[in-house]
């Protein structure tokens, strides 16, 4: 992994070079390299992995939405109304945050009791019946 990693350093461009020379020294080696690189998250989304990442990102770029005019939301010239609109976006954060440690207990909680049912259907289940030794009827 060290050729990744010195690879990495040089950004998009190097990926794109050892995939194209690749696919000039030979076509399955070319494929091998884009499919590794498109995979592993580093032509496309910056190597980061996960499923809820979009989630993530979507989330984190609406907290920084104000950051491009110089490091928040600009002052709409009204503070009365600066101060409403900064303690709305903090109870929303708080409101979000609340909301996903609940799915999370909710999701933990239907685990469980997926896990109990199957434990008690394998306690009850009948035991398999003995094959008869010497009492075979013809």
């Amino acid at each position: 992994m060290e050729l990744a990693q010195k690879l990495d350093s040089y950004g998009k461009p190097a990926w794109i070079a050892l995939t194209v020379l690749g696919f000039m020294a030979w076509w399955p080696l070319g494929l091998a390299v884009l499919a590794f690189t498109i995979g592993s998250g580093r032509m496309f989304c910056g190597g980061k992995r996960g499923f809820g990442r979009w989630q993530e990102e979507g989330a984190e770029a609406m907290r920084n939405f104000g950051s491009r005019f110089g490091g928040g939301f600009p002052s709409s010239g009204n503070r009365a109304f600066d101060e409403y609109r900064q303690e709305t976006l903090r109870r929303l954060e708080e409101e979000q945050k609340d909301f996903r440690s609940f799915l999370d207990r909710l999701r933990q909680a239907k685990d469980k009791a997926e896990f109990d049912q199957f434990m008690a259907d394998r306690r009850n289940r009948p035991a398999a019946p003995s094959a008869p030794t010497d009492d075979v009827q013809r």
